[in-house]
């Protein structure tokens, strides 16, 4: 699986922007999705994760109520809605997928392995 992100750009404080993940390769699906970020000078951290059929859904602390993550399973994509950014929001975004069920790690595990990852896209939010 190949992962394309796009979508980034430079929003105000208290914008909203859509980021886009487009699949190619022959399976799709039963994958888990998730988008994750980093920072300058931190680590890569979890911000929202799906399930194969789009069922469950889960979401760092600092996003929710903000952000919403959803899939397309028919046309391989996942998105990410990002509502009422924040500066603390800046950071290079990535998406990933992985084929073991357990999206919570993502969130509780330091660097989880994911099977794919793909290139980052850089969501700036300005004060």
């Amino acid at each position: 699986v190949q992962l394309q992100a796009s979508g980034g750009g430079l929003v105000q404080a208290g914008g909203s922007l859509r980021l886009s993940c487009a699949a190619s390769g022959r399976t799709f699906s039963p994958i888990n999705l998730g988008w994750f970020r980093q920072a300058p000078g931190e680590e890569r951290v979890a911000v929202a994760g799906i399930n194969w059929s789009g069922g469950y859904t889960y979401y760092a602390d600092s996003v929710k109520g903000r952000f919403t993550i959803s899939r397309d399973n028919d046309n391989k994509m996942v998105y990410l809605q990002m509502n009422s950014l924040k500066p603390e929001d800046t950071a290079v975004y990535y998406c990933a997928a992985d084929r073991s069920g357990a999206i919570s790690r993502w969130f509780t595990t330091p660097r989880p392995g994911m099977d794919y990852w793909g290139k980052g896209t850089l969501v700036t939010v300005s004060s």
